[in-house]
């Protein structure tokens, strides 16, 4: 039978070889291949994370300058007018939103959603060190924060993934937080740790994401590039073999559901759906790319053409 883990998991624990392994799966999406976004979003995105046109210093307006890079600015005060100029910036780091609060250690088939974010974390790290880029990350659990400093080459990976391999395995041993703290938090320490014109790219099943977020997220869109990866569960949807009453919880909440009836399982689709899509509008008006990745199925599966 196919081993539907990569090689080491077991789909619940978390261990470095584990996500070492994604190191070699990352050449899969390098320049000239498409990119891992463009797969994922189904359709071309840039094939470079985070490259763009830094602005350098204004001078003197010559013959043949084009009239949309005049910095009005320096005009103005100067009365004569001035030209932007421009440099292609060659590194912009990559900084990680990693959610490991206690609704992403849940699974309830192939594996758990923070193993699913894991595995996504250390494809996109090895992927950005690749291109010469430097990688960060905010590990955020509901009640604690990690920051980790962009850091370049195997330095800024390995770190990521071994702290990810150690808080994974303490909050598996010890009790789940009874009360979390929102995304406001990670969203103010986003903002100290990523440079302007870097990228940022949230892994999540953003359950703590509210309507009071949206301002702090459209200001760091402001500055940055910002993704969106949904990490959702089969049973999230009601998609289910178990057909009896049992208790959920969403980490506030908690009530008895009825898997047995088709009606109860469609209203949890729906819900879902509903969830989903206002997270989409959310992603949509704020300039934020959206994807989605299910933990039924193994990530490679999801994300190869």
């Amino acid at each position: 039978m196919e081993n539907l883990f990569s090689p080491h998991s077991n789909g619940v624990d978390l261990n470095l070889e584990e996500l070492l392994y994604f190191r070699n799966q990352s050449v899969k999406w390098l320049p000239p291949a498409r990119s891992l976004w463009s797969q994922l979003l189904g359709h071309h995105q840039s094939r470079q994370l985070g490259r763009g046109m830094d602005f350098s210093e204004s001078r003197q307006y010559q013959a043949g300058d084009d009239i949309r890079a005049i910095d009005w600015r320096v005009t103005a005060r100067t009365g004569k007018p001035h030209t932007k100029l421009f440099s292609e910036e060659r590194e912009k780091p990559l900084v990680l939103y990693l959610d490991l609060s206690p609704s992403m250690l849940f699974g309830s088939q192939l594996m758990l959603k923070s193993v699913l974010m894991a595995q996504m974390a250390s494809l996109i790290a090895w992927l950005t060190v690749a291109q010469q880029d430097r990688v960060g990350a905010v590990i955020d659990t509901g009640d604690e924060l990690v920051e980790l400093k962009p850091m370049g080459r195997q330095r800024g990976p390995l770190t990521i993934l071994q702290t990810l391999v150690e808080m994974h395995s303490k909050l598996l041993s010890q009790p789940r937080a009874q009360t979390t703290h929102g995304f406001q938090p990670a969203l103010q320490a986003l903002r100290r740790l990523a440079p302007k014109g870097g990228e940022i790219v949230f892994i999540s099943d953003f359950v703590r994401l509210t309507e009071q977020d949206t301002q702090a997220l459209s200001q760091l869109r402001q500055h940055n590039s910002v993704r969106f990866v949904h990490i959702s569960d089969p049973l999230e949807y009601g998609s289910t073999h178990y057909r009896g009453n049992e208790k959920v919880s969403d980490g506030k909440r908690t009530q008895w559901l009825n898997f047995s009836s088709k009606k109860a399982r469609q209203q949890i689709e729906l819900a879902f759906n509903n969830k989903q899509q206002g997270l989409k509008t959310l992603a949509h008006k704020t300039g934020i790319s959206f994807c989605a990745l299910n933990s039924d199925k193994p990530l490679l599966n999801q994300i190869s053409g």
